[in-house]
């Protein structure tokens, strides 16, 4: 009886082992993944794909910017790509005719600000030729698209480039720490939070430009995405994935300081909780999937020749599960 016993029980292990599915998610630095930091801590993915009969083991790559995140994605080394929304709308428009990646979700709404240690700099027409501009990766990054919008406000139609040539490409911790040294080329850090409140702060730093003021009001800054093969293949995965950021959103709009200190352990930093918590919950900040003036930022990077092809509706970039929510 024993070993029937012992029989069943490794038939079932083998069961559940053979059952299991791996889901590999990347993400970047900073409080704007900050629901990927609370669902990673929580191991909430995982619970919510038990509620679904699933066996899921997820797997967490942390990258410094979009590109070899979408490099990974589209080699099939990724499940789900978290970014800006410029490398979303990039992979979007360029595998309409294959993978067709769409988003999944919006981890929020929140601000990116253009600082400076330049005293003679005071609006985006004052840079020179001296001046270097650090942001997450030229051309394609949501801030360099951001910039992009702002340049043509400013200089006028067809001069959407005017700054690009000042722009260098590195990622958040490495343009914070370039444009504080004071020794080196970099003299503005296009940035999001918690890098742009920790430069603020510093003595003979001043902000230059705010994305609110260039989009006209709150818009999304990260978002998550995979491609219609994944999702129509996975739609239990999916929409675990989709619970369990909306308890992420619930947890941190809820509990500031649990989620701060969430953070603070992932990415070991040393700042103060009280600081951390209080960034998570100023007004600015929006915890949401919702998005927010994609549409915007997509009919700009086609009338800029960015992508080849315009969505009609913001709903085109996204997948369903997202159009019923309060979007644009």
């Amino acid at each position: 009886m024993r070993r029937f016993v012992m029989g069943v029980v490794m038939a079932m292990l083998a069961i559940g082992s053979a059952g299991a599915q791996t889901v590999r998610i990347a993400q970047q630095f900073g409080i704007g993944y900050l629901p990927l930091f609370v669902m990673r801590d929580g191991a909430l993915l995982e619970q919510e794909g038990r509620a679904r009969g699933l066996n899921l083991t997820v797997e967490w790559v942390q990258l410094t910017s979009s590109a070899p995140i979408n490099d990974a994605l589209l080699a099939g080394d990724l499940e789900f790509a978290g970014g800006g929304v410029g490398p979303l709308l990039t992979m979007w428009a360029k595998t309409q005719a294959n993978l067709k990646v769409k988003g999944v979700a919006a981890l929020n709404a929140m601000p990116m600000w253009l600082t400076t240690t330049n005293p003679n700099v005071h609006s985006i027409r004052d840079f020179g030729d001296n001046d270097r501009i650090a942001l997450p990766a030229v051309k394609v990054s949501v801030q360099a698209v951001t910039l992009q919008m702002a340049a043509r406000q400013v200089f006028g139609p067809g001069e959407h480039a005017r700054l690009d040539r000042l722009t260098v490409s590195m990622g958040h911790p490495d343009g914070m720490a370039a444009m504080l040294m004071g020794h080196s080329p970099i003299s503005a850090h296009f940035t999001a939070a918690p890098f742009m409140y920790q430069e603020a702060a510093v003595p003979g730093v001043h902000v230059v430009l705010n994305s609110y003021d260039v989009l006209g009001g709150p818009h999304t800054f990260n978002a998550m995405w995979t491609t219609t093969r994944y999702h129509d293949a996975n739609p239990a995965v999916v929409a675990a994935f989709l619970a369990a950021l909306e308890r992420s959103m619930a947890l941190i709009r809820a509990h500031p300081d649990q989620a701060a200190a969430i953070w603070l352990r992932a990415e070991r930093s040393s700042m103060p909780a009280d600081q951390a918590a209080a960034m998570i919950a100023r007004p600015e900040n929006e915890w949401t999937t919702a998005p927010r003036k994609v549409l915007s930022y997509a009919r700009f990077m086609h009338e800029i020749g960015a992508i080849p092809v315009a969505p009609e509706r913001w709903q085109d970039v996204f997948f369903p599960e997202l159009t019923a929510t309060d979007g644009s």
